[in-house]
């Protein structure tokens, strides 16, 4: 019942907002057209659910969000100036800091949660597969959404802890909601997901074979949204709203988490023993910078960076 009426109330939101822009009652002047760029998977939630409450519009943005496949591309469209903001994972930033592009976090993004077996991301195997450990995964091959990223570099974490060579590992780039379809099809040994897409394969038939994440940092702060330089310093104002904005959004987020499995499927097709299943991350406000420690030495480890990633320039 409460996930019901928490859609009905995303809905009511939405539509009321159009009513006002129709009848020409909403005298709030039009707000600034900023594109961000994000992926479809439950990490973007808080912005997507942000931008049904309002907490983007009361401050002058008019927010558009365009899905991309990885934190790399994003990264990119930040810094060719097709988004204002992006939301990308925490290597992908470090990497291109360490290539000297001009980027600066400005908010958290997603977090694990911390608990083994319980959390929003994990590698997962068939069901019945002869891989019953990370260690096996060794001369295996499993899917990631983006090569040479936090994917495999935490994967690789997991076999490590596991005992395994994690220089041994084949990785194979596909998008996240194509990962179950071949992992039950046998064209991978292994898939590396986040929520939905984990859920969707654990009812499918699936196991957790590791939790990535936990395995690679307490707490891992897993992706911030960030911008670039050049629009910070020609719309300070505007960064500071978006912040602002960003921020509102996380705290509801993680107080109205019936809303977060409501909005997840507005923007990537579920259904409702997904939604009822998947494993919510923490959204705090607080950036761990202990885990991205770890993560820029695991990255430099595994060849990712040309050098090491200057955390204090990229960091708010």
């Amino acid at each position: 019942m409460r996930r019901i009426l928490a859609t009905v109330a995303v809905l009511s939101t939405l539509l009321a907002s159009a009513a006002c822009t129709a009848n020409g009652s909403d005298k709030r002047p039009a707000g600034t057209k900023v594109d961000v760029g994000v992926i479809a998977i439950i990490d973007v939630a808080p912005i997507y659910l942000g931008k049904a409450k309002g907490f983007f519009s009361k401050r002058g943005i008019d927010l558009n969000l365009v899905q991309e496949q990885g934190g790399g591309p994003i990264v990119k469209g930040v810094l060719a100036g097709k988004y204002q903001f992006g939301f990308s994972n925490v290597t992908s930033l470090m990497a291109a800091e360490a290539d000297g592009a001009p980027l600066k976090a400005v908010a958290s993004g997603v977090a694990s949660t911390g608990r083994t077996g319980r959390d929003f991301s994990a590698i997962v195997v068939k069901d019945g597969s002869k891989i019953r450990s990370p260690k096996d995964l060794v001369g295996k091959t499993i899917a990631v959404n983006v090569l040479k990223n936090i994917g495999d570099t935490t994967v690789r974490q997991s076999v490590r802890k596991a005992g395994g060579d994690a220089k041994s590992l084949k990785f194979e780039a596909m998008p996240f909601p194509t990962m179950n379809g071949a992992l039950r099809s046998g064209k991978v040994d292994a898939i590396w997901v986040v929520e939905p897409q984990l859920s969707e394969a654990v009812t499918t038939g699936a196991e957790v074979l590791a939790s990535n994440f936990v395995d690679t940092a307490p707490d891992l702060t897993v992706a911030l949204y960030f911008t670039s330089k050049d629009v910070i310093a020609e719309s300070p104002d505007l960064v500071k709203n978006f912040t602002d904005a960003i921020k509102e959004s996380l705290s509801y987020a993680e107080q109205n988490p019936d809303e977060v499995r409501d909005v997840v499927g507005t923007y990537t097709p579920i259904n409702d023993t997904v939604r009822i299943s998947m494993i919510l991350p923490n959204w705090p406000q607080d950036i761990n910078r202990g885990s991205l420690d770890k993560v820029a030495e695991l990255g430099e480890e595994d060849g990712i960076f040309k050098k090491t990633p200057a955390l204090d320039q990229l960091l708010p």
